[in-house]
């Protein structure tokens, strides 16, 4: 990149941090320095906000009297307290290290459901994210081997999709479109054109959209898995499920990943490999699985697996690292195996801690629910579990709605079966329907994956709920 060549301190970060993550890939990192690194990092990230972030300087200042900052090691990292959303949203501007201007870009949460928060990158920021991603793609790319052309459907204003996927597709030499099928200057006719004129071979979208484009495109008399040429699809900014993936390769006859976990504030906490696992990152980031509820660290079991919360520190100093970040989302890492091609811990993210639904005397995570719901499903093009309360029984009622793209997928749908295995997965006798459930599936990268599939008729007023319905209604609206 032209700024590389014009900033010598960038070129010489640029090429150390693309080395580390090389070195990293083949293996040459012992377990002592990793740890070596992940010590080295957190105290120079404490450092880096104690003398640049207001919030911090307050927030930390009573744990580090107690502990010196050149003593903290990953361990005593407990001692310091948790960063929250709220804690972001309640802060904003203060929660950065750095003023906006040394930024080089500026971008922010959605603000969907609450207060936008800032988060401006600066060169940092980003070589470190898109090198973890570049590296890590080079695996995928390897196993479709042609010059792609790649449309990126992600949102651009105030937000790092097309920025991103442009500059690590760009360092893996491949071609990219930057579109919105929900933007006004696109629109999904458009983009299903765009998609056609100059071959896209790839798409990046969250799981809602790669189902509507394939909705809209059989509604204009296209086939999407043969009028297309679509030979792999990146999802993003959604739970997935292997059901969901299955489904959305079912439509498209197109390989899906699910590829990677991240967000605005965290950025980049897991990168998918060419074996379909999301990774880790731990030159990036240190990671903490903790029980929601007591906030202490969760142990890992007798194969080294741990579930919980996801807590990261950013061990990268740039516009806004953070420290003891509560993700708020539960998932599961596990070691990789022996013999693994890269030698980080698989990420299996479940879903939001809130969004954890009782059914009966049963808590599901999201990932459980979706799991059950679509597996063995095919050319779904979305689905919707409605949840309420028989008021004699009191006992709790499950119906589920499925909408599939065509007649021949519907009539395949064997209705018996999926209520025998939903039954048994989720310990009730569902009912099970194929319907149509409109555009609100779509929101769910904008809201939560529970508001945009689960209808729960046992909560009073849904807020989520509510925020995906008027972004549904306005997309409705835009299309008309």
């Amino acid at each position: 990149m032209m700024y590389e060549l014009l900033d010598p301190e960038i070129e010489r970060f640029s090429r150390e941090t693309i080395s580390r993550h090389l070195a990293f890939e083949r293996a040459e990192w012992s377990a002592a320095n990793l740890a070596l690194h992940q010590t080295t990092q957190v105290r120079e990230t404490l450092s880096h906000v104690m003398a640049g972030s207001p919030f911090y300087q307050q927030h930390l200042s009573a744990a580090l009297k107690e502990l010196p900052m050149d003593e903290v090691d990953l361990d005593s990292l407990e001692i310091l307290p948790f960063t929250t959303k709220d804690d972001l949203r309640e802060h904003g501007m203060d929660v950065l290290s750095k003023p906006v201007s040394s930024a080089w870009i500026f971008y922010e949460t959605t603000g969907t459901t609450g207060k936008s928060t800032p988060c401006p990158r600066d060169n940092i920021d980003s070589t470190v994210s898109n090198t973890a991603l570049t590296v890590n793609y080079a695996s995928v790319l390897s196993s479709h081997p042609r010059k792609h052309v790649i449309a990126v459907m992600g949102p651009t204003e105030l937000h790092s999709t097309g920025d991103a996927f442009g500059e690590v597709f760009r360092n893996l030499g491949h071609s990219v479109v930057k579109m919105w099928p929900h933007s006004p200057v696109v629109g999904y006719q458009r983009a299903l054109e765009v998609m056609r004129e100059i071959g896209v071979t790839a798409l990046v979208c969250t799981p809602g959209v790669a189902m509507a484009l394939a909705r809209e495109a059989t509604r204009s008399g296209f086939s999407p898995s043969s009028d297309f040429d679509v030979d792999f699809i990146m999802v993003v900014g959604e739970l997935v499920t292997p059901a969901l993936l299955s489904n959305i390769g079912s439509i498209w006859s197109a390989t899906v990943y699910n590829c990677m976990y991240a967000s605005q504030e965290a950025s980049i906490m897991a990168a998918v490999r060419g074996d379909g696992q999301l990774r880790t990152v731990p030159l990036n980031n240190y990671y903490e699985i903790i029980d929601p509820d007591s906030g202490s660290r969760v142990t890992a079991d007798e194969t080294g697996e741990r579930v919980g919360e996801l807590v990261v520190t950013h061990l990268f100093q740039g516009c806004k690292p953070l420290v003891r970040y509560r993700t708020g989302d539960m998932v599961r890492l596990r070691p990789p195996n022996k013999d693994a091609p890269y030698p980080s811990e698989i990420m299996t993210p479940l879903g939001r801690v809130r969004d954890v639904t009782t059914i009966g005397s049963t808590a599901f995570s999201a990932y459980e629910l979706e799991q059950a719901v679509l597996e063995g499903v095919a050319g779904c093009y979305g689905y919707q579990i409605v949840i309420d309360r028989d008021g004699e029984s009191g006992q709790d009622r499950v119906r589920v709605v499925f909408e599939f793209f065509d007649e021949r997928a519907a009539d395949a749908f064997d209705v018996a079966a999926c209520v025998t295995r939903i039954g048994k997965a989720l310990g009730t006798t569902p009912s099970v329907e194929v319907g149509t459930i409109g555009t609100i599936a779509t929101a769910g990268a904008m809201v939560s994956w529970k508001a945009s599939r689960v209808h729960d008729k046992r909560v009073a007023d849904d807020l989520e709920r509510r925020a995906a319905l008027a972004i549904a209604a306005q997309r409705d609206g835009a299309r008309s």
